[in-house]
């Protein structure tokens, strides 16, 4: 079995260095950038299964590295930066990035979320065989008048309108539904969900809730997804599948 390939994008010299012969000491090939040019000229020469990106970078931001890399492959996607707060999180993950990491990190804790990342991009990938047959059967959910089209990623209110949800609100809500009734912890719906929700030990989870319950009720319905308090939450509708 082939050890994963893994590029990263950094452009502190030292930290790159260190980094790059952790991550090859613990088995990975890594291929190493400063810049988004040269991540475009490694990505080119041969596809990666995981990109680490830092955020501030000199030239194009590792934002806009990632909005064009993301148009153009599904690869996994970890940010790293040394802008913590919970905005920044909260940001990189619903633009879609698997993971975030703020600096300053140990090797150890940057190579086990790698680990998870491929873990669960592995996962998903068993599991988009399932849904796709699944989806031959039919790939709308309802619950109380809502509309959820897996196909399509898109979800419609009781009067027809479709709500524009961003990429971690859709999987949550996708997470939650696949779960009707079951109090789901914050670890299990960060292990569910298709991109990385955030750690149980911070408020990533809790402000995706809060905005999705926000959407659903700006849209004219109710909010089926309740706290349960000192537990995590539960989609209290019963659904059905078309």
């Amino acid at each position: 079995m082939l050890a994963p390939s893994i590029v990263l994008v950094e452009d502190d010299g030292p930290l790159r260095t260190l980094t790059a012969r952790a991550l090859r000491e613990h088995g990975y090939v890594v291929r190493t950038a400063a810049t988004g040019a040269e991540m475009w000229v490694a990505l080119e020469s041969e596809p990666a299964d995981l990109v680490v990106l830092d955020i501030m970078l000199p030239g194009t931001s590792g934002i806009e590295l990632f909005r064009r890399l993301r148009r153009q492959s599904d690869v996994p996607i970890i940010f790293v930066s040394a802008r913590g707060s919970e905005e920044d999180r909260v940001l990189g993950l619903e633009l879609g990035a698997d993971d975030y990491l703020a600096k300053p990190f140990s090797s150890r804790e940057l190579v086990a979320r790698i680990g998870a990342v491929l873990r669960r991009t592995e996962s998903n990938g068993n599991a988009d065989e399932n849904a796709e047959a699944a989806g031959k059967r039919g790939s709308e959910i309802r619950f109380d008048g809502w509309t959820l089209s897996m196909a399509r990623r898109e979800l419609h209110s009781p009067t027809g309108a479709m709500v524009d949800l961003t990429g971690a609100e859709f999987d949550l809500l996708a997470t939650f539904v696949g779960q009707p009734q079951r109090v789901l912890g914050r670890e299990r719906l960060i292990e569910l969900s298709r991109t990385r929700l955030g750690d149980s030990s911070d408020r990533s989870v809790d402000v995706l809730v809060s905005r999705l319950r926000r959407k659903l009720a700006s849209a004219g319905g109710s909010a089926p997804i309740i706290t349960v308090r000192g537990v995590g939450y539960m989609f209290k509708s019963e659904i059905e599948r078309a």
